[in-house]
Order: C-alpha cells, then structure tokens, then sequence
C-alpha cells in the first residue's frame, strides 16, 4: 500500500485535502503567470511563458488523473467529506482522465503562444496573421472534443468544460426564444430618436478615481484585491485574499471603464466570498461560467446602469469630471448610459442587442468545429451573420472577427455563457427584488451590502460544490429561463424610449 493511500486508512479527510492542496497549488501558480502575462509581461516573455503554462499544466492534469485520487475520494466520501467538494472533483477527474496529458500541455502552450500573435494581428487588422494559430487551436479542439465520442454533438464536449452539463440543443433552444423576443424590441427601438450623447474630457485619473470608489462600496477591499489595466479587462481571483481586476479607459468616453469595472468587479466579488472552508480543495472557484457572468452582468447592468446607482454615484462622477458634466443632468447621462444602438463590438454592446453577438460566435463556433467552415471563411462568414443580425456593416477584421481575445486561448465554447449569464442575471435579480422589496432604495442611498450579502448567501458561498441548476433553482425556483430577461428588458426599455 503507498503511504497516500495508508495515510488514508488512517485519516481520509486529511490526505484527501492535502492531494487536493497540491493541485490547487499548481493552479495558483498558473493563475498568477496568466495574470502576469496579460498585465505586466514584456511580449519576448512569450515563448518562455508558453512553455511554464505547459509544464503546469501537465504536472495539474498527472495529480488530477492519478487512479490513487479516486481512493482518496472514495475514502474521504465514506469519512463525511463535503458530497460537494467530493462530486465537484470527482468530476474534474473523470474529465481529466480522459484527456492525454500531452494534450493538455500542447493546449496551454498553444494559448500562451497565440494571444500575441493575435494582439499583433488585431492592431493590425490582419486576419492571415493569426489565421495559422486559430487552426491549430480549432485542430486541438477537435482532439479535444473526441476524447469525449459519447457527447451527442462534438461541441457539447467543448460547452460541458464551461458550462457543467449544457449542450449545444440546450443553448439553441435558449437563442432561439431569446432572439425571437429581442427583435422586435431592437425594431421599435430603431424607429426612437438616439438619445443625445455625453461629450467631453473625462481624465483617466479621474475615471480610476471613481471606479475605485464604486467597487470599494460593492467590496473590492484594498488588502485583497487589485486594479489594473489591460487591453481586454479581465477578473482573476489568484487565490484567497488575493483578487485581481482590470479595466481600461477613455478619455472621451467614460462609460468604457466604469462599467467594465462593474463587471470585473461583479467577477471577482463571486469567488471572493466563497467560503474559506472550500480554500485549497480546487472547489473555491464560480461553479460554471454563465453563473459566474450572471454575477457580473448583474453588477453591470441590472444595478450599474440604472437608475437608482446613478442617483447617489452621480454628483460624485460630477465632481470628478468638472466641467464635462456640469450642465449634464441625470437623465441625460441615464439616457447615454442605456442607448441602444446595433454595433461592432461585443464588449461595448448595450444590453439588448449584447446577445446578438454571442448568437453569432456560437454559431461560428460550431460551424467550426464540424468543419462546415474553414478557418479561412471565417472573415467573410462573421461580416455577413453580422448584417444579418445587427443589420452593421463590418469595416475590416480589426472590429469584426479578431476583436476578442477568447480564440486565442483557443476557448470554443466559451462565448454561449455570455448570454446564458444575462439570463441568470435577470432570473437573480428577480429574485433579490423578491427578498429585498427596498433593494432599490438602499442602493440609491449608496448602499448594496444587503444586494453583496443576499448574493454571498444564495450563489457565492457555495463554489463549486452546487452546480448551475442548482444554485438558479433555490436561489428563483426554477431553472433557466429567458422570460425574465426579456422582461426586464422590455419593461426598462419601453420607458426609456417611451415606446
């Protein structure tokens, strides 16, 4: 018997937490390197950085699989370990165990190597560039996906490591009755005056200011967490106590940073309050995306766009931009706040037609990878879905098909729990009003603790030991569930537009 394995026999508990730390362990050194790389990393950092990803990578994936970690569980489970911690890594295992590990290195190494590449092609609007990157990420892919033959369509493969359990028919259907409520909404809107913009100088030490300040109220803690910049803003929680966030700025146009902060923010706060207990068992993470993104689309755009936030943040953001606001009225910056207007770019998209840009990039996605598109269509397939569903036309790849840093990382699948966030966002927010008939006022009066806290009880504490449907089940009673969003939507822009 190994000494692992003897130390079991004799606490279970204690050698199933160590496995799991050293795992763990492994991670949060690759965390640290990705943040690294996307903030700091001079780009001849490249190669080298690829290769360290690799070596993490595999060395994580050998631990995960090792047949004696399913004793451990086995072990612990029969000693009263947490069934969630237990049921989370059991499936990470059963997962992992089916993927080569020199697949896995040759994944990381390939990601690390391509984001540069892409940022090189992006700047320079040149698709060929990275082009060869993006076929060897879809080719991986595609080894990837028939690790897994039992999957009833390929991308279902792809989809399950984002999102435990969906599949592609799932995420269609979910598409399907969203775009069918969201078209005729984004027509009469069309037919509505555009609200007057905000124009000006808004310094970015002021813009950092103010962002500092919002997300200090929400619970970003000084000791805890960081604010940074990168070109693609983007959350990290390296581990606990330490949060990483980004944004970027604008000086012409606040709005950029200030709300993708809310969103980094809404990220980082998730996995901040998980509970300590789940620290070092590799459960301590959001237990899919689109929960994590409901987390940050809430934060974004059920309480950062609206009106209640503004009423109290507002003479604030007034007196740090001066003059540029001086003789805007709230209503006017509400109104510049929730335009809706069909545009290029996924990331600076309002919220109602935000959904019409992840339809687009799962359907490439798919078409991808079942080979009904080559890689050197994608250009032309992205511009023309993009009139389709946007009714805008697309003026060179820089704002079109390489806008996102996603393929880089190869991540297909990743796009789908964008949107299926948003539709948990609604069904939460629903909920909290619920529990909180004066949620409202209290964030008006500057004040989201009781929002941070009902959302610490109901989503955060658990990580990865309740899954997507369960948290959405208990937390609104019921599973996903487009209704609320469109209802949302339509309720708040009907008004706004007086439709």
């Amino acid at each position: 018997m190994s000494a692992e394995l003897a130390a079991s026999s004799r606490d279970p508990l204690v050698a199933l937490r160590e496995r799991l730390r050293e795992i763990d362990d492994l991670q949060h050194a690759g965390r640290v390197l990705g943040w690294d790389q996307q903030v700091l990393m001079p780009p001849r950092g490249t190669l080298a950085r690829g290769r360290a990803f690799g070596t993490l990578e595999r060395l994580a994936h050998e631990r995960l699989v090792d047949p004696r970690l399913a004793a451990l569980l086995d072990a612990a489970e029969a000693a009263g370990e947490d069934p969630g911690v237990v049921r989370a890594v059991r499936r990470d295992h059963e997962r992992a165990r089916r993927v080569p590990g020199e697949l896995v290195a040759e994944i990381a190494e390939a990601a690390a190597e391509a984001q540069p590449i892409w940022a090189r092609a992006r700047e320079t609007s040149d698709f060929a560039l990275f082009a060869p990157a993006l076929e060897r990420a879809v080719a991986l892919r595609r080894r990837l996906a028939g690790c897994f033959p039992e999957a009833a369509h390929p991308y279902d493969a792809l989809l399950d490591a984002f999102e435990p359990g969906a599949t592609t028919a799932e995420v269609r259907r979910l598409f399907d009755r969203l775009h069918a409520g969201l078209r005729p909404l984004i027509a009469a809107i069309a037919a509505r005056p555009e609200p007057e913009p905000v124009v000006g100088a808004f310094p970015v030490e002021s813009q950092r200011a103010l962002v500092l300040e919002m997300a200090r109220a929400i619970g970003f803690e000084d000791d805890a967490w960081r604010l940074d910049v990168s070109t693609h803003p983007f959350s990290e929680k390296i581990g606990p106590g330490d949060v990483r966030v980004t944004t970027r700025y604008d000086a012409r146009n606040p709005l950029d940073g200030l709300l993708s902060a809310l969103h980094e923010v809404g990220h980082g706060l998730y996995e901040h309050q998980v509970a300590p207990t789940l620290a070092g068992t590799t459960t301590d993470t959001g237990t899919s995306l689109a929960i994590h993104e409901s987390q940050s689309r809430l934060w974004e755009n059920q309480v950062g766009r609206s009106r209640a936030f503004w009423v109290h943040w507002y003479p604030r953001a007034q007196e740090l931009f001066g003059e540029a606001l001086a003789d805007v009225p709230l209503d006017r910056w509400l109104a510049a706040m929730n335009v809706v207007r069909p545009s290029l770019i996924r990331v600076d998209a309002d919220e109602v037609t935000y959904a019409m840009h992840v339809v687009l990039r799962f359907e490439l996605e798919v078409a991808l990878l079942e080979g009904e598109l080559a890689v050197a269509e994608l250009p032309a397939a992205w511009n023309a879905r993009t009139e389709e569903l946007l009714g805008v036309t697309v003026p060179d790849d820089a704002r079109g098909v390489l806008q996102d840093i996603h393929w880089s990382f190869g991540e297909l699948g990743y796009f789908p729990t964008y949107t299926l966030g948003s539709i948990a966002s609604a069904q939460l927010w629903d909920a909290a009003r619920a529990a909180m008939p004066d949620l409202e006022d209290r964030i008006a009066s500057g004040d989201p603790s009781a929002l941070r806290a009902w959302l610490g009880e109901h989503v955060h504490r658990f990580g990865r030991t309740r899954t997507s449907d369960e948290i959405l089940r208990s937390a609104t009673g019921g599973p996903l569930d487009p209704a609320p969003l469109l209802r949302y939507l339509t309720d708040k822009y009907a008004a706004l537009y007086d439709l």
